[in-house]
Protein backbone atom coordinates (compact mmCIF):
# COMPACT_ATOMS: atom_id res chain seq x y z
CA UNK A 1 0.00 0.00 0.00
CA UNK A 2 1.40 3.36 -0.97
CA UNK A 3 1.51 6.25 1.45
CA UNK A 4 -1.75 8.22 1.14
CA UNK A 5 0.18 11.52 1.21
CA UNK A 6 -2.17 14.45 0.70
CA UNK A 7 -5.20 12.25 1.24
CA UNK A 8 -4.39 11.97 4.95
CA UNK A 9 -7.03 13.84 6.93
CA UNK A 10 -5.90 16.12 9.73
CA UNK A 11 -8.38 16.26 12.59
CA UNK A 12 -8.49 18.73 15.45
CA UNK A 13 -8.51 17.53 19.06
CA UNK A 14 -9.34 19.55 22.16
CA UNK A 15 -7.59 18.71 25.44
CA UNK A 16 -8.54 20.29 28.76
CA UNK A 17 -5.42 20.11 30.94
CA UNK A 18 -7.03 21.44 34.11
CA UNK A 19 -6.10 19.30 37.11
CA UNK A 20 -4.16 16.73 35.09
CA UNK A 21 -0.63 15.53 35.74
CA UNK A 22 1.88 17.06 33.32
CA UNK A 23 3.53 13.83 32.15
CA UNK A 24 0.33 11.90 31.64
CA UNK A 25 -1.41 14.55 29.57
CA UNK A 26 1.82 15.28 27.64
CA UNK A 27 2.14 11.62 26.66
CA UNK A 28 -1.45 11.61 25.41
CA UNK A 29 -0.89 14.78 23.34
CA UNK A 30 2.47 13.61 21.93
CA UNK A 31 0.91 10.41 20.61
CA UNK A 32 -1.83 12.38 18.83
CA UNK A 33 0.67 14.85 17.35
CA UNK A 34 2.74 11.97 15.96
CA UNK A 35 -0.31 10.13 14.63
CA UNK A 36 0.23 6.93 16.61
CA UNK A 37 -3.52 6.59 17.13
CA UNK A 38 -4.09 6.01 13.39
CA UNK A 39 -3.92 2.59 11.75
CA UNK A 40 -1.81 4.06 8.93
CA UNK A 41 0.94 5.34 11.26
CA UNK A 42 4.43 5.51 9.78
CA UNK A 43 7.18 7.00 11.95
CA UNK A 44 8.94 8.67 9.01
CA UNK A 45 5.85 10.46 7.62
CA UNK A 46 3.74 13.34 8.85
CA UNK A 47 0.64 11.55 10.12
CA UNK A 48 -0.47 13.50 13.19
CA UNK A 49 -3.38 15.77 13.96
CA UNK A 50 -3.78 19.27 15.38
CA UNK A 51 -4.10 19.56 19.16
CA UNK A 52 -5.54 22.53 21.07
CA UNK A 53 -4.79 22.52 24.80
CA UNK A 54 -6.88 24.78 27.03
CA UNK A 55 -6.25 25.55 30.73
CA UNK A 56 -2.58 24.67 30.22
CA UNK A 57 -1.55 26.72 33.26
CA UNK A 58 -3.68 24.59 35.63
CA UNK A 59 -1.71 21.35 35.37
CA UNK A 60 0.01 19.83 38.39
CA UNK A 61 3.03 17.72 39.22
CA UNK A 62 3.12 14.76 41.58
CA UNK A 63 5.22 14.80 44.71
CA UNK A 64 7.57 17.72 45.37
CA UNK A 65 8.33 18.47 41.74
CA UNK A 66 7.13 22.08 41.94
CA UNK A 67 10.24 22.94 43.94
CA UNK A 68 12.59 20.07 43.01
CA UNK A 69 12.19 19.85 39.23
CA UNK A 70 14.70 22.02 37.37
CA UNK A 71 14.51 23.34 33.82
CA UNK A 72 18.04 23.96 32.54
CA UNK A 73 19.41 25.58 29.41
CA UNK A 74 22.66 27.12 28.27
CA UNK A 75 23.01 30.57 26.74
CA UNK A 76 26.06 29.63 24.68
CA UNK A 77 28.44 31.86 26.62
CA UNK A 78 31.03 30.64 29.15
CA UNK A 79 29.34 30.13 32.50
CA UNK A 80 25.94 30.57 30.88
CA UNK A 81 24.14 27.61 32.44
CA UNK A 82 20.70 28.85 33.59
CA UNK A 83 18.09 27.01 35.59
CA UNK A 84 14.62 27.57 37.01
CA UNK A 85 12.35 25.49 39.19
CA UNK A 86 8.94 24.42 37.97
CA UNK A 87 7.29 26.97 40.28
CA UNK A 88 9.37 29.79 38.71
CA UNK A 89 8.46 28.55 35.23
CA UNK A 90 4.78 28.60 36.19
CA UNK A 91 5.11 32.21 37.36
CA UNK A 92 7.03 33.42 34.28
CA UNK A 93 5.49 31.47 31.39
CA UNK A 94 3.09 28.66 32.37
CA UNK A 95 2.66 27.41 28.79
CA UNK A 96 6.36 26.50 28.58
CA UNK A 97 5.89 23.72 31.15
CA UNK A 98 3.44 21.90 28.87
CA UNK A 99 5.36 22.71 25.67
CA UNK A 100 8.64 21.36 27.07
CA UNK A 101 6.94 18.22 28.39
CA UNK A 102 5.20 17.47 25.08
CA UNK A 103 8.14 18.28 22.82
CA UNK A 104 10.45 16.31 25.11
CA UNK A 105 8.43 13.20 24.23
CA UNK A 106 8.97 13.55 20.48
CA UNK A 107 12.07 12.81 18.43
CA UNK A 108 14.34 15.73 17.63
CA UNK A 109 14.16 15.57 13.84
CA UNK A 110 12.78 17.47 10.86
CA UNK A 111 9.25 16.14 11.38
CA UNK A 112 9.17 17.64 14.85
CA UNK A 113 10.56 21.02 13.86
CA UNK A 114 8.65 21.30 10.60
CA UNK A 115 5.26 19.83 11.49
CA UNK A 116 4.63 18.80 15.10
CA UNK A 117 5.53 22.12 16.75
CA UNK A 118 3.26 24.00 14.34
CA UNK A 119 0.23 21.82 15.14
CA UNK A 120 0.36 22.26 18.91
CA UNK A 121 -1.68 25.18 20.26
CA UNK A 122 -1.50 25.98 23.98
CA UNK A 123 -3.78 28.50 25.69
CA UNK A 124 -4.32 29.80 29.19
CA UNK A 125 -7.93 29.62 30.28
CA UNK A 126 -10.89 27.93 28.56
CA UNK A 127 -11.04 30.23 25.50
CA UNK A 128 -9.27 29.51 22.22
CA UNK A 129 -9.50 31.10 18.74
CA UNK A 130 -10.05 27.80 16.88
CA UNK A 131 -13.84 27.78 17.08
CA UNK A 132 -14.09 27.23 13.33
CA UNK A 133 -12.07 24.01 13.52
CA UNK A 134 -13.37 22.83 16.92
CA UNK A 135 -17.01 23.86 17.47
CA UNK A 136 -18.45 24.31 20.95
CA UNK A 137 -20.31 20.98 20.63
CA UNK A 138 -17.05 18.98 20.57
CA UNK A 139 -16.19 17.64 24.04
CA UNK A 140 -12.54 17.61 25.17
CA UNK A 141 -10.68 14.31 25.23
CA UNK A 142 -11.11 12.33 28.47
CA UNK A 143 -8.49 12.71 31.18
CA UNK A 144 -5.48 10.42 31.01
CA UNK A 145 -5.87 7.57 33.50
CA UNK A 146 -3.39 6.85 36.26
CA UNK A 147 -2.93 3.28 35.00
CA UNK A 148 -3.51 1.90 31.53
CA UNK A 149 -5.68 -1.20 31.66
CA UNK A 150 -5.69 -2.13 28.00
CA UNK A 151 -9.12 -0.76 27.12
CA UNK A 152 -8.33 2.97 27.17
CA UNK A 153 -7.57 4.48 23.75
CA UNK A 154 -7.33 8.20 24.61
CA UNK A 155 -10.98 8.78 23.76
CA UNK A 156 -10.38 8.07 20.09
CA UNK A 157 -12.66 5.04 19.83
CA UNK A 158 -14.62 6.66 17.02
CA UNK A 159 -11.38 8.30 15.81
CA UNK A 160 -12.61 11.89 15.90
CA UNK A 161 -15.71 13.96 16.34
CA UNK A 162 -17.38 14.46 12.92
CA UNK A 163 -17.31 18.25 13.28
CA UNK A 164 -13.51 18.42 13.60
CA UNK A 165 -12.51 17.48 10.07
CA UNK A 166 -13.66 18.18 6.56
CA UNK A 167 -13.59 15.51 3.85
CA UNK A 168 -10.95 15.83 1.18
CA UNK A 169 -12.26 15.50 -2.35
CA UNK A 170 -10.05 13.66 -4.81
CA UNK A 171 -10.27 14.00 -8.57
CA UNK A 172 -11.36 10.92 -10.44
CA UNK A 173 -8.42 11.01 -12.86
CA UNK A 174 -5.60 8.69 -11.86
CA UNK A 175 -2.89 11.27 -12.61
Amino acid sequence: MAFPGRLMQKCWHLVDAEGQTVGRVAQQIAAILKGKHKPTFMPHHDMGDHVVVINAEKVHFTGKKWKDKLYRWHTGYPGGLKQRTAREMLDRNPLQIMRKAIMGMTKKNNLRHGYLEKRLFLYQGPKHPHIKEIPESVPPLPKAPRKLNGTFHYGLDLYAHPDTFKPIYVSKTPY
